[in-house]
């Protein structure tokens, strides 16, 4: 790695930084509680970008950002972990960096609410944490499972990307995919993972309504599952589960939510100006009976008033959060700077590549519960699956072979074993 990047990364970290920003021909931009600041003595040219961003980078790392021109990874040295999104503009190549801690916070440190403790109890159901980029999303579900890796034997798996925080295997036994590396997509990770006898399951991001309904699986199979995704308040993030897919299929992933959402968490930073450091706030909304029946109605204009009126059953607005939580700690808050120290006991296990896999694979994989879908589609790649026992998928490794022969050729068989279909 560049010994120009290593060192402003070290020297960030010293100076309590969260986020860099490097462009082309531009001084370097970080942000510092939450406020973005200039520095004019450091600046880099395009082409010393290029040069960096190529050392950096695996062979399937270039090749995405060559076609997609933008690429996620993350990087770690020092017991330093840095988040990374490489992308186009008009100066070039920019990064966007995001710096985290080796040591994973705990939820003391972080200043929560002392009720999420409480998650690391949860055997199944749908933990999802919401808010805007930056709000620290990752790191509140890091911190729930790494109290569940210190507490209790679990089997634990995570999709991401890319992976933002080592876990330590502790009590539990942690293994860690990343989308692009270790597998080709979330809803391929989704798929994989209920054949690996998981306890709990952390999927990056809801981004895809695939992934949605494949999350949904995993919680209603009897999974302990985490995600995150992107809502500003309880209505919009549950609007945006209900809506993620449409006709008849509306109603079964309307029904799902309802059966098997436990917390559902909104989250944003503010900077409290007498602590002079930002602090999170939440909004949280948990699962009782008229919450479940709400979603399943769809009325969820009704859960800000649900919340209002649950404060006994541990539920919040933001507003009551910050009345009754935040104004009656402000003494006693830790400052994000020891909660984001970098220690020794972080993870030091080497990243093994098997020789058996081909890391520069691409692969089409086509999701499908029964060939009348696949049929349907007229050759798309992105398909409906019902039930996760009827769900077969193909990998489709030669392209010489068009989806409709394919399908000629699974009618054929069936028709053999079944003569007097």
């Amino acid at each position: 790695m560049n010994q120009r990047f290593k060192d402003l990364i070290l020297a960030a970290i010293k100076q309590r930084l969260s986020d860099l920003h490097i462009t082309g021909g531009f001084p370097l931009i970080f942000r510092k509680d939450g406020m973005i600041h200039f520095d004019k003595n450091i600046k880099w040219s395009h082409t010393e970008i290029d040069a960096m961003v190529k050392e950096m980078l695996s062979d399937r790392q270039l090749q995405t950002l060559r076609k997609r021109w933008s690429v996620d990874f993350s990087l770690s040295f020092n017991q330093v972990r840095a988040r990374v999104n490489t992308f186009y503009t008009t100066r070039g190549l920019s990064m966007a960096i995001r710096l985290l801690p080796e040591t994973i916070p705990d939820l003391t440190s972080l200043n929560l609410h002392p009720s999420l403790s409480q998650i690391t109890k949860l055997q199944s159901g749908l933990v999802l944490v919401c808010g805007s980029t930056g709000s620290g999303k990752s790191t509140t579900i890091a911190a729930i499972i790494e109290e569940i890796n210190r507490t209790r034997p679990a089997h634990i798996i995570t999709i991401e990307d890319p992976i933002e925080y080592r876990f330590k295997p502790k009590k539990a036994f942690i293994e860690q995919r990343e989308v692009g590396i270790h597998v080709p997509s979330f809803d391929q990770g989704l798929l994989d993972v209920l054949r690996e006898n998981p306890d709990v399951i952390f999927v990056g991001e809801l981004r895809e309504p695939e992934t949605i309904r494949l999350t949904l699986n995993a919680a209603e199979s009897g999974h302990l599952v985490f995600a995150t995704l992107h809502a500003s308040d309880a209505e919009d993030a549950a609007y945006r589960i209900n809506n993620c897919a449409t006709g008849d299929n509306q109603d079964v992933i309307r029904y799902q939510f309802a059966s098997t959402i436990s917390w559902l968490i909104v989250q944003q930073l503010t900077y409290i100006k007498t602590l002079d450091f930002r602090v999170p706030v939440l909004s949280i909304l948990r699962a009782t009976p008229s919450v479940q029946s709400t979603i399943r109605e769809n009325k969820l204009t009704q859960l800000e008033n649900i919340m209002v009126t649950s404060k006994n059953e541990g539920m919040f607005t933001m507003k009551q959060y910050e009345k009754d939580f935040l104004s009656n700690r402000l003494s006693s808050f830790v400052h994000p700077h020891k909660s984001f120290s970098m220690a020794a006991d972080s993870s030091k296990e080497k990243d093994y590549v098997s020789s058996l896999i081909d890391p520069n694979a691409i692969q089409d994989v086509i999701y499908m519960s029964t060939i009348e879908d696949a049929s349907k589609s007229n050759g798309s790649l992105k398909l409906t699956a019902s039930d996760e026992e009827e769900q077969r998928y193909l990998i489709l490794e030669e392209h010489d072979m068009n989806l409709q022969e394919l399908l000629a050729q699974f009618d054929e068989k069936a028709d053999k074993k079944n003569p007097h279909k």
